[in-house]
Order: C-alpha cells, then sequence, then structure tokens
C-alpha cells in the first residue's frame, strides 16, 4: 500500500476475508492453541469461576422505576443467563402484593441463539404497548418488534437494521427509529405507523462524521433527534403531540460547538460550551431559542466540566466534575437556590439514575467506590435526605472495612499531574512484591470511574492491587482533559500510563515482574501502543478487542466507525495525520524485541473493532518478538465487541484473563 509515497507491506491482509475458509480455520486454531496453553489453569478457572458465581445474588431484583401508574423492573433467576423484564401497576406501599407481568422474558428470547442482546425498550404512553429491539448475533443491527401488553401478543410490524433508540409519539400508534448506512452509522430517523408497510423518511444525515439517535424529554413534551460527532452538535425537536409535524432545528450546527437540553415550562435549559470550554447552562424560549435569547443559568467555571443537565417540575439537576469526580447539584427553579449532595468518600462514582417522572421531588442515583458496591438512593430534592433503595448483594461475607482505596498522582511528561486510583486489601505493604493491574482508556472524552467490581475481589484477596490510570484522552478531569490526548497529542494518552507505571513502580507499590496491564478498545489502541514503547515495565497484558491496526482502518473510509473518527484520531489522508497515526499505531509498529506474556481477545462479528485488528496483530507479534512468553488470542466466534452476551459465560471470560493473571504473576 502506497500512501502520500510512503509504501508499507501487510503480510496479513488476507485475514480480513471471513468468508474465507482460511481464516476461519486460522482463528479456530489460535482458540485451541488458547486452550492447550491455559489446559494447566483448568483448575484455577474453575475455581475462580466458582468465587465470583458464590458472589453473585443469582436470583435478584432491580429497583422498580416508577412511571405513572406502573413500576418498571428487571429480574433475575438462579441458573439463568438473562434478565426478565416486568411491571406492577398500583402504589410503592402495595407493590409486594401486586400481581407481576412478565412483559419480555429475555431468556425465551434468546433461545436457540449463541448471542442475544436487547438494544430498545420503551412502552408506548399509554403502557398497552412495548416496542423493543433484539441483536442475535453481536453485529449491533438491531430487528424492532412490537408486543401487545394487553394480549401478549406480537404485532406484524418488524423493522431490521436499526440502531439502539426508538421514541413513541403520544398516539400511542406512531414512533420514530434510526437506521444504519453500510459503514453501521445511524444515519436516518424514519417515522413508523403500526400497520403501515411503509415508513416515512423524517431526517438524513449525509455527513459521515455524524450519528443520530433519538430520545425524550423527561417532561414528556417533546422528541429529540440528537445529531453528534466528537466535536459538533445539533439538535432537532418535535411535540410529542404532533407525530405528523415536522421536526425543528433548536439551535444550528456550529463546528467544535457542543450543546444538549432538557425542557421545563416554555423554556429549554441548554447545555453549552459556546463561551465555556467546560460547558455552561442557559434557559432559552420554546418558541425562539436563538442565542439572542439566551439567559445564563450556570457560568463555566475553571476546572469544572458540567456533564448533564436535566429538569424536573420544580428542580433542576446538573452532573458536574470538579478534579476528576462526579458532583451533583440541585437548583429550585423558583427560587435559584442550590444545593450538591454530599458523598462520604474520596474516590467514588456518582450518577443521576432512572428518573421517569417529571412532577417529583424524588431523585434516583446510584453510588459507587472502589470498595462500595454500587447502591441505588432515593433523594428528596425539598428535604436533603436520602433513602438507600438497594445496593449490590455481595453473598460471602464481603466487609468493605477489610479494603483501602486511595488516590495518588504521576507527573507527566510535560509535567502534568495524572490522577490515579487504587484500591487493595488491607495489610498490603508497599515494598515491590505485590502483584498489580493496571487498567486505562483514555478515548473519546470517556472516563474511567472508580466503580466496585464483586469479580475483582478474586484478585485482591490474592495480594493484587489493582489501579485505574486516569490518562489523557479521556475526560476524567474534565473536557480539556480530552482536548489534550486526541489528534495530534494522542501520545499524551500513552506517554501519561507510562508514567503512571513509573510511579507505581517508584513508590513501591509493585515492579515491572509484577505488573500487568489491561485495555479494551480503544484501550487495547493504549496497550499496543505502551508494549511497543515500554515493553521492560510489564509482565502481562490483557489486550481485549484491541484498536491495534488503528491507520489501517483509519485509512478505509467504508468500515465502521472510520470517517466519525476523524475528530478524534485524524484523517490520514492528510499527510500531518498521517504520519502521526503511523509513529504510534500499534500494528505498524511492532518490532523484534522482547514483549510480555499478553492475552488478546476478539469477537467475529464486532462492528466497532474488526476481529482481524487482534489477528493481524498477533500474527505480526508472533513473527517478532524476540521472546518466550506466552502469546495468546482467543475469538469469540458468535459474539461481537462486548463478548459473552449471557451472564454466566461472561464469567467464564472473565475467569479465564484472571487465572492467565494469575498464572504469569504468582
Amino acid at each position: 500500500m502506497t500512501v502520500h509515497g510512503d509504501t508499507r507491506v501487510d503480510n496479513y491482509f488476507w485475514l480480513r476475508d471471513k468468508q474465507d475458509p482460511n481464516t476461519i480455520a486460522y482463528l479456530e486454531s489460535e482458540n485451541r492453541y488458547l486452550r492447550e496453553k491455559m489446559q494447566h489453569t483448568e483448575a484455577l478457572q474453575a475455581s475462580l469461576y466458582s468465587e465470583m458465581l458464590g458472589r453473585i445474588q443469582q436470583t435478584d431484583l432491580s429497583v422498580p422505576v416508577k412511571r405513572d401508574e406502573y413500576f418498571y423492573y428487571t429480574r433475575t433467576e438462579e441458573g439463568k443467563q438473562y434478565a426478565i423484564h416486568c411491571r406492577k401497576k398500583g402504589l410503592a406501599a402495595t407493590l409486594e402484593t401486586a400481581p407481576e407481568e412478565v412483559l419480555l422474558d429475555s431468556n425465551v428470547l434468546a433461545e436457540g441463539h449463541k448471542y442475544f442482546r436487547l438494544g430498545a425498550f420503551v412502552a408506548s404512553p399509554d403502557h398497552r404497548l412495548l416496542a423493543y429491539s433484539v441483536d442475535f448475533a453481536g453485529d449491533e443491527m438491531y430487528t424492532v418488534r412490537v408486543k401487545n401488553l394487553d394480549t401478549g401478543e406480537l404485532l406484524a410490524d418488524e423493522i431490521p437494521n436499526t440502531s439502539y433508540t426508538l421514541e413513541w409519539a403520544d398516539d400511542n400508534a406512531t414512533f420514530f427509529y434510526t437506521v444504519l448506512d453500510e459503514a453501521l452509522r445511524p444515519y436516518k430517523v424514519f417515522r413508523h405507523r403500526l400497520g403501515v408497510k411503509e415508513d416515512s423518511l423524517i431526517y438524513h444525515e449525509p455527513d459521515e462524521r455524524f450519528t443520530l439517535d433519538l430520545s425524550s424529554t423527561r417532561s414528556r413534551a417533546y422528541i429529540f433527534i440528537n445529531i453528534n460527532s466528537s466535536l459538533t452538535s445539533e439538535v432537532r425537536y418535535l411535540s410529542k403531540h404532533q407525530p405528523d409535524g415536522e421536526f425543528r432545528v433548536l439551535l444550528e450546527r456550529v463546528y467544535e460547538a457542543e450543546y444538549d437540553a432538557t425542557h421545563h415550562g416554555d423554556s429549554f435549559f441548554i447545555r453549552t460550551n459556546d463561551g465555556a470550554k467546560g460547558f455552561r447552562v442557559v434557559e432559552a424560549p420554546v418558541n425562539n431559542p436563538a442565542k439572542a435569547n439566551w439567559k445564563e443559568i450556570i457560568p463555566g467555571r475553571e476546572g469544572i466540566t458540567v456533564e448533564s443537565v436535566t429538569a424536573f417540575e420544580d428542580y433542576l439537576v446538573t452532573e458536574e466534575r470538579h478534579r476528576g469526580l462526579t458532583q451533583i447539584f440541585i437548583r429550585d427553579i423558583r427560587s435559584g437556590e442550590q444545593h450538591s449532595i454530599e458523598f462520604p468518600e474520596p474516590v467514588y462514582t456518582a450518577d443521576l439514575g432512572a428518573n421517569a417522572e417529571f412532577n417529583t421531588k424524588l431523585l434516583r442515583y446510584s453510588y459507587t467506590s472502589l470498595i462500595t458496591p454500587t447502591s441505588v438512593y432515593d433523594y428528596n430534592m425539598e428535604t436533603r435526605t436520602r433513602e438507600l433503595k438497594k445496593r449490590q448483594a455481595v453473598l460471602g461475607g464481603y466487609d468493605p472495612a477489610l479494603y483501602q482505596s486511595e488516590r495518588i498522582y504521576a507527573a507527566a511528561e510535560d509535567g502534568v499531574e495524572v490522577p490515579i486510583s487504587l484500591v487493595y486489601k488491607k495489610g498490603f505493604v508497599r515494598d515491590a512484591h505485590a502483584p498489580m493491574l493496571l487498567y486505562g482508556y483514555g478515548s473519546y472524552g470517556i472516563s474511567i470511574d472508580p466503580s466496585f467490581s464483586s469479580d475483582r475481589l478474586s484478585l485482591l484477596d490474592r495480594g493484587f492491587v489493582y489501579a485505574i490510570a486516569h490518562i489523557r484522552g479521556g475526560m476524567d478531569l474534565g473536557k480539556p482533559w480530552h482536548e489534550d490526548g486526541r489528534l495530534l497529542k494522542k501520545k499524551n494518552t500513552f506517554t501519561d500510563f507510562i508514567a503512571c507505571a513509573e510511579k507505581l513502580i517508584a513508590e513501591k507499590y509493585t515492579s515491572p515482574s509484577r505488573l500487568a496491564i489491561m485495555g479494551r478498545s480503544a484501550g487495547g489502541l493504549l496497550m499496543g501502543a505502551v508494549l511497543n514503547l515500554r515493553p521492560d515495565l510489564f509482565a502481562a497484558v490483557v489486550a481485549g478487542v484491541p484498536f491495534v491496526d488503528s491507520l489501517n482502518t483509519a485509512l478505509d473510509a467504508s468500515l465502521p466507525l472510520t470517517v466519525g473518527e476523524y475528530e478524534e484520531f485524524g484523517d490520514p489522508s492528510k499527510q500531518v495525520f498521517y504520519d502521526y497515526m503511523k509513529s504510534y499505531a500499534p500494528y505498524e509498529n511492532v518490532k523484534p524485541q522482547d514483549y510480555p506474556a499478553i492475552l488478546v481477545t476478539a469477537g467475529l462479528n464486532d462492528p466497532r473493532v474488526s476481529y482481524w485488528e487482534p489477528a493481524k496483530w498477533v500474527a505480526k507479534l508472533r513473527t517478532m518478538k524476540t521472546d518466550q512468553n506466552p502469546l495468546l488470542l482467543r475469538t469469540n466466534m458468535g459474539s461481537g465487541h462486548f463478548g459473552a452476551s449471557g451472564r454466566y459465560e461472561y464469567l467464564k471470560e472473565t475467569a479465564i484473563e484472571y487465572a492467565f493473571l494469575l498464572d504469569v504473576l504468582c
């Protein structure tokens, strides 16, 4: 291949052909090789699986979410892979005795399929119909079906090739949905009327950088078409009472201007980065939301990012990020008085939960940390009191007092302080002997916030330290953190991670011979890049569905996500980006040197990171590496980007990864 006068040879290009029997045979032989090399760990895998399964409340119930007269919830049953979606009608006080209505049993839907995932799940406004979508391959191409909840019958309506989101109009006979183009980009919105075969095209987004999704305002007054690229956004809105009407543009798109909105009465509250890098909130009249009519409600502030805004009848709620931690602020719309919810730990994650009602004083949120299991609260915004509705059960006598978390900072190459979140079992001694798993991601402005994992206890209880490197490229410290880790600053992501590893080694939390690292997807790009740069720092690597053939993928605009990622990584049709991407792309930079032990995973039907990226990378590593350390590739032949869909199969995959780490490090 010759680009910009630069000729490269790709010896493993043939692996891109999934129809070639040699490709499938190659992947299956890699799977057999992994089983052979991991055979001596089968007892350990079984033990890990048993431990992880033993901590789970297999028969369990989610916290019901109130919507009108109904409470919607999911439950699981021991021995069954998938959730059962249910509801009850009545008052909260009578829920225990109210009859249960099973809306969808995912276990029944999944019968006969290797993979199952539910996409949309939206009841009609009158609660008599359910529109839902399913994916049986892992390719994220969902098929929409409609169920009559009064009779249990499926309607004849069936719509293939859709994306995740779907929204009903108030007539209970019309809904809107998005479809995918050949690159699996949601690019068109259609209106569907029940029983009508021909759907109306409502909106077509020709710019391949942008994707579409649908949402409804919490007030239930409007449907939004959200049009987003990495840097730019536009919202179009339609009254739910007028399903035949035309969507109006809320604010015309402006390059590198991002915004979203929530509705209240005669106003939209708009979260925008226009005039504030970390976003601000303005109020605009529904009938003319142009910038000239804005009233600033929450100004932009240095070092703070407003991550979301949502309106209730009497309150405006924002999620804001302060020094890497999310805070929830509540503002009385009438008085303007504002307060925040207090959280007890120095390192934690707090997110808004399912809040289906508009006229309510109760705000549902979830809270977790590296040692606190996920906890669901209802917070009374008027009395400022909270009620714990449910804490994730951890069977077997888990005691959070036996563990400790902390946050330290590493100095990056340019002097920037990079946070590291840590958790370990009390009694841990910093003498450089402990095994450690360091996790990283660092792309798309996605934050990797500290959260609890009962699976992870199998490592902590064996003496591991677990750490998260909050590197640039994510949004862990706000929008500027993302800006400093993309395009021609992408290498900051990799050098930040290396700086975190060096800090942990220097402070004797671990040593290179005991340090393992892990990343998935774009975090797999991180894994591949740091392995080429500093293989001496690490003993073991788990790279999940890794985006490692990044230059070749970016040069192929027909692949899913490619064009949309130009704003994140750059467009290599321009030489400055080609040269920069080539200088760090993991596949391009494999060289003859010693590498750590490596476990790589892939999904044959993955639309986000094609299976051939990890397959080619492993093939090239096998040829060029100079060590005798294990190099293993596991391709799930019936799934996509997210691995096994069933909860028990997922635990088995986790057990393989943990057994690999324990085998190498211990």
